[in-house]
């Protein structure tokens, strides 16, 4: 009974679903295409809001949970029991639903852009909710906003590929996503459009800019109306800015910068490792999820996000993170405290890439919160009890602490400043959020040049070229190549379908589908010639004997670098396009070429 009323649900969603598409078709052909991109970016926010509301209340009642347990039997065992679960079923669905492939962090949405005309794959829509969740959900020492900007990326590129949108568009509706994910996380909208900008666009056009409000506010409303307040990170007014502190702000955007580096490179070193580790797999994974769990144990802020000891900390209430520790009976000590505080802060880069690199899936947007409020707290509180004949304000420091990490880390001064700033309620702050980011900023840039998400990608020349050939051919948008209105056979039809198909029209090859559009080979006149002008073969052969494997297939995701390298391989003018299996179009190499002449003579006339 219960499969029956699984398969009516199933029917009734792919009805509506179709239903959805017919009317978003309706909608493109009677509104402008302005207006029609004011409705797309809605969509796609809500979409991608309701993919927040379930990760982070996923998240927030296992801490619950968790919490409920260790105030029960006073040392932190399931802390220590529940990541290695969450790692070792990431890994199980990454291997067996995800065919063993996992595109990790905001680098992808980077690479998509530069590479692939904005192009991401459909599987991103739901493998980053499912994995995340089971990592950072059951206490990974990692963060949601990672893989949270990576779905609303692909949700909002998907539906642009969906309604043939430009690539343009495609890439807007891409950063329309991104900008809802982080203002629906923090209910932070001016954050979201920043971040947008700031990270995913570096050259946006002020026409970008209403889409991309549209979409972090839209975020943030439905987080805002859905999500209890508890869940999202935030904090009540602090004190204000005295002058007189000013020193001490500075001293904490140099700290900042150093520590910002410490972190970016001890993670990079972690997560390495586990990159070349032979026991891979479920070995790995327990291996590196094993130790994760006995620094939970000692140190069980590291559980999770970790933005409960965030929030503990703004409110100058430390004492309680050394409960269920070993150190607990030395609450009541300070120094002991601050102590505990700075390793911790400095193992979270370990325990970072320990979730990452041992099969695992997350961000370090978090994780950079996480360091810079302890790193702000230790600082004030370390003047403090120093004897000095000042006092800082512990939960000003703790804050703006978070902002001067998280622009060293990821090189988003504005970013930080304004998102430090939304999540504390007022801007009474903007002065300390301004001269720590910076200063963080200028530091660790000059140590690294590249932010930590982008690092690898700038290494390896996926984003920053100095090749021209490759640069013009980034500014070519793939989707506009593909010819779709191709004739295509069943692998089920008959001989007699394909000698209609060559009388009738000029095309000279064809795809060869099952009944699932999936590619079974091509039909080429080149190759067949032999036998379709040859009455006494022809009556005698079938369409499987005429069919050959293509020489090479291109994917959709594919850059147009890429492309050109399986033209010159494969010497062949015409070349099948697929996405997510399914047979799309051919790309012709004339085109490819014409579209690059096109492209160069208008690059030379800007």
């Amino acid at each position: 009974m219960s499969g029956d009323r699984f398969s009516t649900l199933k029917k009734f969603l792919r009805r509506f679903s179709k239903l959805l598409e017919t009317v978003f078709f309706i909608f493109k052909k009677l509104l402008s295409e302005r207006h029609f991109i004011y409705l797309a970016c809605i969509v796609v926010s809500v979409t991608c809001a309701g993919a927040v509301i379930l990760l982070k209340s996923f998240a927030h009642n296992v801490f619950l949970f968790a919490t409920y347990i260790n105030g029960y039997a006073k040392l932190p065992y399931i802390n220590s029991i529940l990541p290695i679960i969450g790692i070792l079923l990431t890994v199980f669905v990454v291997r067996h639903f995800l065919n063993n492939r996992l595109e990790k962090g905001s680098s992808r949405i980077l690479h998509a852009v530069a590479k692939k005309g904005g192009i991401l794959p459909r599987k991103q829509m739901y493998a980053q909710i499912i994995t995340s969740s089971l990592t950072v959900g059951l206490g990974g020492s990692a963060g949601l906003e990672s893989p949270i900007t990576i779905t609303g990326a692909a949700i909002g590129s998907n539906f642009a590929q969906k309604y043939r949108l430009s690539k343009k568009d495609r890439i807007l509706l891409l950063a329309c996503g991104v900008a809802a994910g982080i203002g629906a996380a923090f209910n932070a909208p001016i954050a979201g459009v920043l971040f947008a900008i700031e990270v995913v666009l570096t050259d946006v056009a002020i026409t970008a800019f209403v889409p991309i409000m549209i979409s972090a506010a839209t975020g943030a409303v439905v987080s805002t109306i859905m999500l209890n307040e508890d869940v999202l990170l935030s904090f009540r007014q602090q004190e204000l800015f005295d002058f007189h502190n000013l020193p001490f702000y500075v001293l904490l955007g140099i700290i900042a910068g150093f520590t910002s580096v410490f972190h970016a490179r001890n993670f990079q070193r972690v997560e390495n490792y586990f990159n070349g580790f032979k026991q891979g797999g479920y070995r790995g994974a327990m291996f590196g999820a094993s130790i994760l769990a006995l620094l939970i144990f000692l140190m069980p802020t590291l559980f999770g996000e970790g933005y409960e000891s965030i929030k503990t900390l703004a409110n100058d209430n430390p004492r309680i993170l050394l409960d269920n520790t070993l150190l607990e009976k030395f609450r009541d000590n300070d120094w002991v405290l601050l102590v505990f505080l700075g390793i911790t802060m400095f193992v979270k880069s370990i325990a970072t890439g320990l979730t990452l690199g041992s099969g695992g899936n997350g961000g370090n947007f978090a994780p950079a919160l996480f360091v810079g409020s302890y790193l702000g707290f230790i600082l004030a509180k370390l003047v403090n009890m120093t004897g000095i004949d000042h006092q800082l304000p512990v939960g000003n420091f703790t804050v703006v602490g978070m902002a001067g990490i998280l622009s060293g880390l990821f090189h988003a001064p504005l970013t930080a400043i304004f998102l430090i700033g939304e999540i504390t309620g007022g801007y009474d702050l903007m002065v300390p959020l301004m001269i720590v980011s910076s200063i963080s900023f200028a530091v660790s840039k000059q140590f690294e040049t590249h932010s930590m998400d982008v690092k690898h990608l700038a290494t390896s020349g996926d984003v920053f070229t100095s090749d021209k050939d490759k640069n013009i051919l980034l500014n070519i948008d793939v989707l506009e190549l593909v010819r779709t209105d191709d004739k295509t056979l069943l692998a089920s039809d008959s001989i007699e379908s394909l000698v209609n198909l060559l009388s009738g029209t000029r095309q000279k090859v064809f795809a060869v589908l099952d009944d699932k559009g999936n590619l079974e080979g091509i039909v080429d006149l080149a190759d067949i010639r032999p036998i379709i002008f040859n009455s006494f073969r022809l009556k005698f052969a079938t369409l499987k004997e005429l069919v050959s494997p293509a020489k090479a297939v291109i994917n959709l995701e594919d850059g147009l670098d890429t492309i050109m390298q399986l033209f010159e391989i494969t010497d062949c003018e015409i070349l099948p396009v697929i996405s997510n299996g399914k047979f799309k179009g051919f790309i012709s190499r004339i085109e490819v070429l014409e579209a690059y002449r096109n492209t160069f003579r208008e690059m030379v006339i800007e």
